[in-house]
């Protein structure tokens, strides 16, 4: 992939920007935990107890289904309250010995599992199907380094630095297949940050707060390398309102400087190279020979 070309996909993504603003949406089918056989969702605490989105089962409902616990799989809890009565014995107002039911809520828990951690026990999760694009799954198979994939959680889309792993939904929950590429080459660019890779990231623990100056510009840089490689396997039309949506909202963050969609470009275009197997020195003379001219701060 040319300087050429990354220069044409920066350009689309500022013209976009200066167009206006451009609501984001979430590529994939949202998947709340619930509960399998019940099919509610756990609500308040819970939500936040429970590590994954998707379909969890108690350990007597993996039994009726004739399911199998994976080995070294670790059970999660949701609470509940369990009301109980109690009968006390009062004065009333007449001097009289009265029986009263009294009503207390006590907390209390039981473990569930969830479905990745389960075996013989399909998912009901809604699924599209889509067919692969053999431009993007090459791409991928050239980033001969990366770091497992995995589809553990179809809530979720991220590259966790200290386990050196990807999660994604699986494509069959995205509405679009172009949209599942998009979003895995958004946390493909984000792992060529990793120390035995490009070393963009340090030990400093700001590069994990959320919101932090450090962490927007990862984000710019992932989704600027995500459009490139959207580009670069041809499905840049059907993603690009939603990877500028994307950079929009992390460039709000950073007091809207454009500039950084330069400095962000450089950077993830790096890291392009680096997952296509691009020398970067054949790059530039090929630009020169052409006459062209390369991004720069």
């Amino acid at each position: 992939m040319s300087n050429k070309v990354y220069k044409i996909v920066t350009e689309k993504i500022i013209k976009k920007l200066q167009e206006g603003i451009i609501p984001w949406k979430q590529g994939w089918i949202g998947n709340p935990p619930i509960n399998y056989i019940t099919r509610k969702p756990y609500r308040g605490i819970n939500r936040l107890l429970l590590s994954k989105g998707g379909e969890y089962l108690t350990f007597n409902q993996i039994e009726k289904l004739k399911g199998k616990i994976k080995k070294g799989s670790k059970a999660e809890i949701v609470i509940f309250y369990k009301i109980y009565e109690k009968t006390v014995t009062k004065i009333n107002e007449n001097g009289e010995e009265i029986q009263e039911v009294k009503r207390f809520p006590v907390l209390r828990y039981y473990n569930i599992f969830h479905i990745s951690d389960v075996e013989g026990i399909p998912s009901k999760l809604q699924k599209i199907q889509h067919n692969p694009i053999q431009e993007a799954e090459k791409a991928i198979a050239g980033y001969t380094d990366r770091p497992p994939i995995i589809h553990d959680d179809p809530n979720t889309a991220a590259y966790y630095p200290i386990r050196d792993i990807i999660n994604v939904p699986a494509m069959e929950y995205f509405e679009k297949g172009e949209e599942y590429y998009s979003t895995l080459f958004h946390e493909l660019i984000h792992s060529t940050g990793h120390q035995k890779r490009l070393k963009r990231f340090t030990n400093d623990i700001e590069q994990h707060i959320f919101g932090s100056e450090s962490y927007s510009k990862e984000e710019l840089i992932a989704e600027i390398g995500a459009a490139m490689l959207c580009e670069h396997v041809g499905i840049l039309n059907s993603t690009i309102n939603n990877n500028v949506a994307y950079i929009q909202a992390w460039l709000e963050k950073l007091n809207s400087n454009e500039k950084l969609i330069i400095q962000a470009a450089n950077e993830a275009q790096k890291a392009v190279d680096y997952i296509l197997n691009v020398n970067n020195e054949e790059n530039e003379k090929e630009e020169e020979e052409e006459g062209g001219n390369l991004l720069c701060v």
